[in-house]
């Protein structure tokens, strides 16, 4: 299921030997990561869960310095940065009285891309911070430098309570689905194929959300695959609330499904929740507009097996070229693997629901598109404009009767 993903993401950044590793390991009580005095020990990030209290787990990610060296280092450094731009709360630690273009540049990244930080002066027990130095980046920043040293148990307590503080509500306060469209007592129905993509023996992560919030709200739950969704309506004594689909089954379900009952999908239930959503709406009309020899890129959150079945790779790119008649070229990339091409190259992103993912996470994911003013879509609200059904699949949102 992928969990840690959803959790809050805090990254640990700063030079090679600046006590990234010793921090990890101060604030979780464990040793989780390698420690030495050899410069560069860490290589790749790692990722440890734990519990802080008033937030509850969250992910850990100690990262490679900034500073490192050569081609590999280069490709090290890029690593920190994806994490960087991945994290709901940045530790951007520095020591020796040093504070210059490196951490300058952490904390640049972090203000352009709205990622909150706490600024750390570390290992105190072998260079005394300058006071000067200490008030000007305060000044500076208007921040506060938490100094510190690990061999101090006593600041592990005050440290955890400036992390809690900082990490911004909206990363581990999750909104609810469908909280403003559904009541208690609504009939939900679910409508979700079973094909080859479908995992062995259980339900994919959106449908389980999902399932979980009308749970939440006290309201009823049908699941069927497609053939079945006919006798299920039929053999209801009062017509559903809104029926759920996913956005592969859109066209069936479609016409199944009388006008005056709302019909959405799991995708877009998904996108509204986590953000961007009138992103999406401007963009996903920018199908019609696709010419030959455009380059499309779909972003998935998760990696998976791929089928002949697979919406991403297959389904969704035979149905742009069917529905705009143009010789497209499509990519898809999963997780936060690098693009193919650079993302200018590209006219339309479409991304997909992102179940595994936090807002903060997609936002990021996205920024690069929409800093470059190229369109952005999700699965769910495309496959519903080329089905034609593009403002139905909208709108239970504008119209719940809760």
């Amino acid at each position: 299921m992928r969990g840690n993903e959803l959790k809050p993401h805090i990254g640990i950044f700063g030079r090679r030997n600046y006590g990234k590793s010793s921090l990890i390991n101060f604030i979780t009580g464990q040793d989780i990561a390698i420690v030495s005095n050899l410069a560069g020990t860490t290589t790749d990030p790692v990722k440890k869960t734990m519990e802080i209290g008033g937030v509850g787990p969250v992910v850990w990610i100690d990262t490679a310095g900034i500073d490192d060296e050569g081609a590999v280092g280069e490709l090290r450094i890029q690593k920190s940065l994806d994490i960087l731009s991945q994290s709901d709360l940045a530790l951007i630690l520095f020591t020796n009285n040093q504070f210059d273009s490196e951490e300058i540049a952490l904390v640049q990244h972090c203000r352009q891309r709205q990622i909150p930080y706490v600024l750390i002066y570390s290992q105190s027990d072998r260079s005394e911070p300058n006071p000067d130095l200490i008030s000007r980046i305060e000044q500076d920043y208007d921040t506060q430098v938490f100094v510190m040293t690990t061999l101090n148990p006593d600041l592990r307590e005050p440290l955890t309570s400036l992390i809690r503080n900082s990490l911004p509500e909206s990363a581990y306060i999750h909104k609810s689905l469908l909280d403003d469209v559904i009541s208690a007592g609504h009939t939900i129905v679910l409508v979700t194929p079973i094909d080859s993509s479908a995992p062995e023996g259980r339900m994919i992560l959106p449908q389980v959300q999902v399932l979980r919030d009308i749970m939440d709200h006290h309201a009823t739950a049908y699941f069927c695959q497609p053939a079945e969704l006919a006798d299920l309506l039929a053999g209801l004594k009062n017509p559903p609330h809104l029926v759920i689909t996913d956005s592969q089954a859109y066209a069936q379900v479609a016409q199944i499904v009388p006008p005056h009952i709302f019909l959405t999908s799991f995708s877009v239930v998904l996108a509204r929740a986590k953000g961007l959503f009138s992103n999406y709406v401007a963009g996903t009309p920018t199908i019609d507009k696709l010419q030959d020899g455009d380059r499309v890129l779909m972003l998935e959150s998760c990696t998976h097996n791929v089928t002949c079945e697979d919406i991403g790779r297959v389904k969704l790119p035979k149905l742009l070229a069917r529905h705009t008649g143009k010789q497209l070229l499509c990519d898809t990339v999963s997780g936060f693997s690098n693009l193919p091409h650079p993302i200018h190259h590209y006219a339309l992103v479409i991304q997909c629901g992102g179940c595994v993912l936090t807002a903060k996470q997609i936002a990021s994911r996205l920024a690069p598109a929409i800093d470059a003013g190229i369109p952005v879509s999700n699965y769910g609200l495309a496959i519903a404009y080329m089905n034609g059904i593009f403002q139905r699949s909208m709108q239970i949102f504008s119209n719940p009767q809760k």
